[in-house]
């Protein structure tokens, strides 16, 4: 810690300096105040108890406690130069003005400079007009009373003017750069809340797209598992053989569900090994062995497919995956004898169009206490700018429609 302290630059030794001063000023304000109108009012007060002030004075014979007067008048009010300026400088006024009617030209006068300096600092720019006049005021009163005695009044007003525009000067330019210093502080800020909120917003995205993916794993192979079971019972007195064929159907659902579900919570951890990563989501090829596996379940399916499959892996997963839940809500609500048809048509740049309906007794799409089916098939098709209908068949046809359409994929 000593060597780092050591080998510190004087720059960022004098910068955390000055922090820690702007930090206990903040704090107590009062203080500093309070130490710097002390300073300046000593100074004024040593310039009359030691005489100085008449080595310039247009009458050095003017009574102490006039010049004291004179002295307390211009350097207190000092005190409030940062609370309030004008009121300050206005009160310093009628003090300047007879300083400069006396003759006693005390230079302790040359403390309002600071006053303007914070009005400047402080106040809008437009307080600084009334402000020179009040500085320059005194100027005029020396020069009509005391003529050449006090100087060319060219030169007196033009030193009034010039001081004061350096003092005006300085303000701006502290203010500007603590407004700039403040507009970046702001801007920090509202990067670092906005950061937040798009990682919020990136956690909650991610949230519900793990939500969909472990609903139609975990919602489809078990709708399966149900149905596959069922059967089992039912066939487990007449044909032994048969029981044992959904046994095995139930062990395989059962098994390729653990593995993707186990493949997507791979993809959850950060010491995920390579080949978790590199894992292929479902496809179209896929798409057998989940109808082989509805079909178990005792729900017959047919196939109609028109056209040349040309899709890109994500849209893909999405047709796969709304196939997989239309197939399991027939599973869930159309009841034992229903029957189920997919029809797809493959258009030019990927474009597709997925019909699924089944011959069911038409109840909800979706499980009342679940509310992520539909959901989650309207978000993927939404992700490709398509359209998702669902619901009931046109009379005099009895079950439900699923119909999703994909435009062309937008050119590259």
């Amino acid at each position: 810690m000593d060597q780092e302290r050591a080998a510190e630059p004087l720059t960022e030794y004098v910068q955390r300096v000055n922090r820690g001063i702007r930090a206990f000023d903040r704090r107590r304000p009062f203080v500093w105040d309070l130490h710097f109108t002390g300073f300046w009012v000593a100074a004024a007060l040593i310039d009359y108890s030691g005489g100085g002030w008449r080595t310039i004075a247009h009458d050095p014979h003017l009574p102490g406690p006039l010049v004291l007067a004179l002295s307390l008048g211009l350097s207190v009010p000092l005190f409030w130069r940062r609370r309030h300026p004008r009121a300050a400088l206005l009160a310093t006024a009628p003090v300047a003005l007879l300083n400069a009617w006396s003759g006693a030209s005390l230079q302790a006068a040359l403390l309002q400079l600071v006053l303007v300096h914070h009005i400047a600092l402080r106040l809008p720019l437009r307080n600084l007009w009334w402000a020179t006049a009040v500085m320059t005021a005194p100027v005029c009163v020396t020069i009509v009373r005391y003529g050449d005695d006090a100087g060319p009044w060219n030169q007196q007003l033009g030193s009034m003017v010039l001081s004061i525009g350096v003092a005006a000067l300085i303000g701006v330019t502290v203010r500007t750069r603590r407004d700039y210093t403040a507009a970046l502080e702001d801007r920090a800020r509202r990067l670092e809340v906005e950061r937040d909120q798009q990682a919020r917003l990136a956690a909650a995205a991610e949230r519900a797209r793990i939500a969909r993916e472990m609903h139609d794993i975990i919602g489809h192979n078990l709708s399966v598992i149900t149905g596959l079971a069922d059967g089992g019972k039912y066939a487990a007195a007449k044909s032994p053989d048969r029981a044992a064929q959904a046994l095995d159907a139930i062990g395989s659902t059962s098994r390729q569900a653990l593995g993707e579900l186990r493949r997507l919570l791979d993809v959850l951890r950060e010491d995920r090994p390579e080949e978790a990563r590199r894992t292929p989501q479902p496809a179209l090829a896929d798409l057998d062995r989940l109808l082989d596996g509805v079909r178990a379940a005792g729900l017959p399916v047919r196939t109609t497919v028109k056209g040349r499959p040309a899709l890109a892996p994500g849209r893909q997963l999405a047709v796969y995956r709304v196939i997989q839940e239309a197939l399991t809500n027939t599973l869930k609500h159309a009841g034992p004898a229903a029957t189920a048809h997919i029809d797809l048509v493959y258009g030019d740049g990927g474009a597709v169009t997925l019909t699924v309906t089944d011959t069911g007794r038409g109840g909800p799409l979706d499980a009342p206490t679940d509310g992520r089916g539909l959901p989650g098939m309207r978000e993927r098709t939404a992700l490709y700018g398509g359209t998702l209908e669902a619901g009931p068949r046109p009379r005099p046809e009895q079950g439900w429609r699923v119909r999703l359409h994909l435009p062309e994929e937008p050119p590259q």
